[in-house]
């Protein structure tokens, strides 16, 4: 039994060292390559109210789940941003297996310098931080009323209540959206 788990931890180890090898080909890279379970992707478009109206960003796309699942499920257009070469590769053949190519790009992209202002939904699964320095820009290029939903994490890390208009649990893992314009918006040095 004993030896069972021991070549079991060896085969995770040998099967997870690529991937983290592959994530540190990522240049610029704030936080590491964490998929969003699908069952929390699903809660997520549905407490957007995702329509096939809307227009999803997912900043930090990944895998390209978010985007995918937002055009199959709501015939909605959507867009993926991330900064690694390997997630935008991944994201794109799984979307060729998905086949919703015409409903989803995927753009290798630095999200803070990226034009977000046609989406009527933004989607993320960044740190407190990130989401924090995202505050500005979500309100300055999105329009009043863009639903904004965070797997995770809220925007309150500099101690500033930012109340979602509405959290989830999903299995212990949180979700929580908001409403733009965000505020109150954070002081230049506790965004950065």
């Amino acid at each position: 039994m004993l030896r069972r788990l021991a070549l079991a931890c060896f085969a995770l180890v040998l099967i997870a060292a690529p991937a983290a090898a592959q994530d540190d080909n990522c240049p610029q890279k704030d936080v590491i390559f964490v998929p969003t379970p699908q069952e929390v992707v699903d809660e997520m478009l549905k407490v957007a109210n995702v329509t096939g109206r809307d227009v999803v960003y997912d900043l930090g796309s990944g895998d390209g789940r978010i985007p995918i699942t937002a055009a199959k499920t709501y015939g909605t257009k959507a867009v993926g941003i991330d900064i690694c070469d390997i997630r935008i590769e991944e994201a794109n053949a799984n979307l060729r297996a998905a086949g919703v190519g015409d409903k989803v790009k995927f753009l290798k992209q630095d999200l803070f310098k990226t034009d977000i202002g046609e989406a009527t939904v933004v989607t993320m699964y960044l740190l407190p931080t990130l989401n924090l320095r995202l505050i500005s820009k979500l309100n300055k290029e999105l329009k009043p009323g863009t639903r904004v939903v965070s797997h995770a994490f809220d925007m309150s890390s500099d101690g500033v209540e930012r109340a979602p208009k509405e959290t989830r649990n999903v299995n212990g893992r949180m979700i929580y959206m908001w409403v733009t314009p965000i505020l109150p918006e954070p002081s230049q040095s506790a965004a950065r």
